[in-house]
């Protein structure tokens, strides 16, 4: 049985990030973990627009996978078609945005999301009230690039590093949450450089898959 982790966007390099985060999850006794693009969906997820467009196609490649899965992952900060997948699957769902706040609320008091677009921050906060963590929230602050611009790596990581300590200095968050599934790369070098824990969500999410799966074989 496998642990499916999908990428709703079809950009590759973002999946290839996302497949080295979760390799210290890997154990030759398994759950394999697989991570897969979404080749339907654009190449960056950055609207709302794009949200509810990938839930169809990340359903039907749900629906092929059923049978070899032991979990799936959705690897966007939007958890796109999270509720959706979890009437449709018998299989545990974890969507990346959810286990990665609960992730970071066990790391801290104050939590800080790096977004990649302003225009990412409302459906952030949409999801954070719906979630009832706004309390725990100290900041949601963008650090200015598409997803297709995570690509260079050592602007992306000045930006994260900026933006990171505003908002552990001004905001007072005293963990950091990744917002994009493309940023899971910089994690160790962020926290190194802001000096407060950092969540990478794809990796919270699969971490707790795998929990899931290692005990239904109990």
């Amino acid at each position: 049985m496998t642990i499916f982790i999908i990428n709703p966007n079809s950009s590759q390099t973002v999946t290839d990030g996302i497949d080295a985060a979760v390799e210290p999850l890997r154990s030759q006794d398994g759950p394999a973990i697989a991570c897969l693009s979404l080749p339907e969906g654009p190449p960056g997820i950055q609207s709302q627009r794009d949200v509810d467009g990938v839930i169809m196609p990340l359903l039907r490649k749900a629906a092929e996978l059923e049978p070899e899965a032991s979990a799936f992952v959705i690897a966007c900060f939007s958890d796109p078609g999270l509720h959706a997948l979890r009437e449709q699957s018998a299989r545990p769902v974890f969507g990346i945005a959810e286990c990665g706040v609960l992730t970071a609320m066990t790391l801290g008091q104050r939590f800080g999301v790096l977004a990649i677009l302003p225009t990412s921050i409302p459906r952030h906060l949409r999801y954070f009230g719906a979630m009832g963590v706004m309390q725990r929230l100290a900041g949601d602050l963008p650090i200015g690039l598409g997803v297709t611009e995570l690509s260079d790596e050592d602007h992306t990581l000045s930006r994260m590093i900026a933006v990171g300590r505003t908002l552990k200095d001004d905001h007072g968050a005293d963990v950091l949450l990744m917002g994009c599934a493309g940023m899971a790369r910089f994690r160790a070098p962020l926290e190194e450089a802001v000096g407060v824990p950092v969540v990478e969500p794809t990796q919270a999410a699969a971490a707790m898959a795998l929990g899931r799966a290692r005990l239904a074989r109990r």
